[in-house]
């Protein structure tokens, strides 16, 4: 069945006593050692049934399956027994959600549910009498909110794109104007567009945009800061991407649904709410893996018999009850069942009813891993008889479609500094030879292609020379997920600089478009 899914994502001891009232405690001893102010209360993986040496298992099965993984944060009873971070991703940056978003935008419906403000069984059209059509069908009247939660509102192909491309209307009046063929609840399609319907209805209901609506009622109680969202023409949250927020946000999200709710003696969320939301609604993708197994209020039902918030590339909010455990992941993954299957074989069957014994040994070396993970770097050399002769030189460039004027490379022991200048100012990105370097400023990177590149993020960079007259530079947007690969050949007084993009080099379907630069040096 075509479900429009693949489609947006291309363009898109202790432990046995519970914790219904996990507090947002700060730990004595944070066993990983992340350098941020830290809410949820760190253990050791056997305090709470787990192995140190599973979770090293589990991550040489991740280092093995040529997925890059940016991070992950495992939570059993209530505590953190594992985190790490791939070099350059770290724990104090926020990270680009995608479809994960989407959950966050069901619990906004779930809050103004549970006021009494909004019934899931109340016509979209209600909401939006200024913006319907001239004819309104009999399928868009019978659409209700519902619907728009369990992705069944009838269409035939997702509705994000048209919204996107409307230039003369709110991307709501474009919404309602899209044909409906089929009988609402009838057809199931991942339809992003549904999502942004119900952050619209969010916004009509409470007069505020979601990120407003859910600051008090959820990223202040889970004490989740730096988080930001994309928005619409009309200043309207994106509702179904667009969520940044850091691993271990993810991870609380995860615990306040684990947790039916509660968190810190209140209840954010009813237990009912949280049933309903998370269970099978609606039969989904056939034959189609974890996408297989149902869908609720814009989560996912998984094989083990779970649930998750999922969003492309691999950004994962995995809530066991059985296992009393949370699992949250951000990537860049070209395989997400691969990445699903690689956690349910090796933690699943890692998680035992009680304490285990202390392994001080595996322990240490479980901490050694999770030190040295780091992305794959390109190697070549970190020298080149060429460096002196084009160290600092300015190159003119030809005209193009950036509008940069002038380019400049700085090599010095450490790496190199790549300068783009435009009629507005000049760029500068640091690279490591063979090293990962992160820039200590978020910025638009000035060669921008379709998808997340355009969001502003931290950049980190490594350098190596593949040739002596090829510098390739290799660029991370930290704080959102893809990458690019920067290819500058010299010769003589010229130089050509061509681009691969992650999602280019990985996938046969989104082929590299940007233009080649070429230039002469001054």
């Amino acid at each position: 069945m075509k479900t429009g899914r693949r489609h947006f994502i291309m363009t898109t001891g202790m432990g046995a006593l519970g914790f219904t009232f996990l507090p947002a405690l700060r730990p004595i001893n944070n066993l990983f050692d992340t350098h941020l102010p830290i809410s949820l209360p760190r253990a050791s993986p056997e305090s709470q049934g787990i192995s140190s040496k599973a979770i090293r298992n589990f991550i040489k099965a991740i280092n093995a399956s040529g997925i890059d993984w940016h991070s992950f944060m495992l939570l059993r009873h209530g505590h953190v027994v594992a985190e790490g971070w791939w070099k350059p991703f770290d724990a104090a940056y926020k990270h680009t959600l995608y479809s994960l978003s989407k959950s966050f935008t069901s619990t906004a419906i779930g809050m103004l549910v549970i006021d009494g403000k909004l019934k899931v069984d109340d016509p979209v059209i209600s909401f939006f009498p200024d913006e319907l059509p001239a004819s309104i069908s009999d399928n868009l009247k019978q659409m209700k909110v519902k619907h728009l939660l369990t992705m069944n509102t009838g269409h035939a192909e997702d509705t994000m794109p048209k919204l996107r491309d409307a230039q003369d209307k709110t991307w709501t009046k474009a919404y309602l104007e899209q044909p409906v063929p089929f009988e609402p609840g009838t057809h199931f399609l991942y339809n992003t567009g549904n999502t942004y319907m119900l952050g619209a209805i969010v916004h009509k209901i409470t007069g505020q945009t979601l990120e407003k609506f859910l600051t008090p009622r959820l990223f202040q109680p889970l004490d989740i800061e730096g988080y930001d969202w994309e928005t619409s023409p009309q200043g309207l949250n994106t509702a179904g991407y667009g969520l940044r927020v850091k691993t271990e946000d993810i991870a609380k999200f995860g615990q306040l649904y684990l947790q039916k709710g509660k968190w810190n003696g209140k209840e954010i969320l009813t237990e009912a709410w949280i049933n309903e939301a998370t269970s099978y609604q609606t039969k989904s993708q056939e034959g189609n893996g974890d996408w297989s197994q149902g869908y609720g209020y814009q989560f996912w039902r998984c094989k083990p018999g779970f649930y998750r918030g999922d969003g492309a590339f691999g950004q994962f909010c995995i809530v066991m009850p059985e296992q009393d455990a949370v699992l949250a992941v951000t990537s860049e993954s070209w395989d997400m069942q691969k990445s699903m299957t690689t956690a349910w074989e090796n933690l699943l069957p890692a998680m035992q009813a009680g304490s285990l014994a202390q392994d001080q040994a595996e322990l240490a070396a479980l901490k050694k891993d999770v030190k040295n993970l780091v992305l794959p770097i390109a190697k070549g050399s970190v020298v080149s008889p060429l460096s002196s002769t084009y160290n600092k030189r300015k190159f003119k460039l030809n005209t193009n479609e950036y509008g940069v004027v002038e380019m400049q490379f700085e090599f010095s022991k450490d790496g190199c500094t790549w300068t783009t200048k435009t009629a507005s100012g000049k760029t500068s990105i640091q690279f490591g030879w063979e090293n990962w370097i992160t820039n200590k400023d978020s910025i638009t990177y000035p060669y921008p292609v379709t998808g997340r590149f355009s969001v502003p993020s931290k950049i980190a960079g490594t350098a190596t020379w593949s040739g002596e007259n090829t510098l390739q530079l290799n660029a991370r947007f930290v704080e959102a997920i893809h990458g690019d690969k920067i290819t500058c050949t010299f010769d003589g007084d010229k130089l050509t600089v061509s681009f691969l993009n992650s999602l280019a080099e990985n996938t046969k379907t989104n082929p590299e478009k940007r233009m080649n630069l070429s230039g002469t040096a001054s």
